[in-house]
């Protein structure tokens, strides 16, 4: 089977100023064709932070669990914990690399990169942010390798070492799949192939929203309103529970969201 080939001209809307529904919508779903178990990786050559390469020709003896990310995705803030208590577990038995891609949600303190030093500055913030222990890796300017694999925010392809794909998440904070897809490959048994959860990690996800709008800028937050109402309103409910860790804020905001409606629901129906 012969590597996926990357595309190789720009791409005008990839490197996007303002979040809209559009890119909303392309979050939520991979295409048909896109890569994924028993996929081969395109052909890529990037550098690290540490000054090594991640290059698709030497990915090591060991398995890779590469992940896309950026400074701006609230899933990524998410995920990272997640990444490094799984790091810590499988480190030595799995190659761990973050590919920093283009912001998810860019503002004006924290704008889309528009060269590639400036995109090397943003994998340093999302480190230096995070303190990340493992590889962190930045894709060009124009995001092939992200593109290659059709651009998510926060997905992860756990790889073996030949450069084939055993395993693709759609978020990086689906720690539990994460977790089993890890185990089987350091144990040598058959990895599951996939995770499709969805709406798990996105309520993990939107308690973060509102520090994502404080680091990004407010205008970030005034697309989300536009873009995405829903996630909007349960980022803004998820502040009402402070004393939670952030990733049980969303889905404490989600519950106080249908208890509102619930009730409203039944105050209308007692009005009829």
């Amino acid at each position: 089977m012969t590597p996926h080939r990357p595309p190789r001209h720009p791409a005008p809307d990839y490197r996007f100023e303002r979040f809209s529904t559009r890119l909303l919508i392309d979050d939520m779903t991979f295409g048909r064709d896109a890569p994924g178990p028993g996929s081969r990786l395109p052909e890529f050559d990037l550098p690290t932070l540490d000054g090594d390469r991640f290059a698709s020709h030497a990915l090591g003896p060991r398995p890779v669990l590469m992940v896309f990310g950026s400074r701006t995705c609230p899933v990524t803030e998410s995920a990272v914990p997640v990444l490094k208590r799984l790091h810590a577990r499988f480190g030595e038995q799995v190659r761990f690399v973050l590919v920093n891609t283009r912001e998810a949600h860019p503002g004006q303190t924290i704008r889309q990169p528009t060269t590639a030093a400036e995109k090397y500055r943003h994998a340093q913030r999302l480190r230096h942010h995070h303190g990340i222990p493992f590889e962190v890796a930045v894709d060009d300017i124009e995001g092939t390798l992200h593109r290659a694999l059709t651009p998510k925010p926060n997905s992860a392809y756990l790889v073996d070492p030949t450069g084939t794909i055993t395993f693709r998440a759609h978020w990086a904070n689906d720690e539990t799949a994460l977790r089993q897809a890890l185990e089987q490959t350091a144990s040598g048994s058959a990895v599951p192939g996939r995770s499709r959860a969805m709406a798990g990690p996105l309520l993990r996800a939107v308690g973060h929203l509102p520090g994502i709008v404080t680091a990004a800028g407010s205008r970030t937050g005034h697309d989300v309103w536009r873009a995405a109402p829903p996630l909007a309103v349960l980022g803004a409910l998820s502040r009402l529970f402070p004393h939670l860790p952030t990733d049980r804020r969303g889905p404490a905001a989600a519950t106080a969201a249908l208890i509102v409606c619930a009730v409203t629901a039944g105050l209308l129906a007692a009005l009829l």
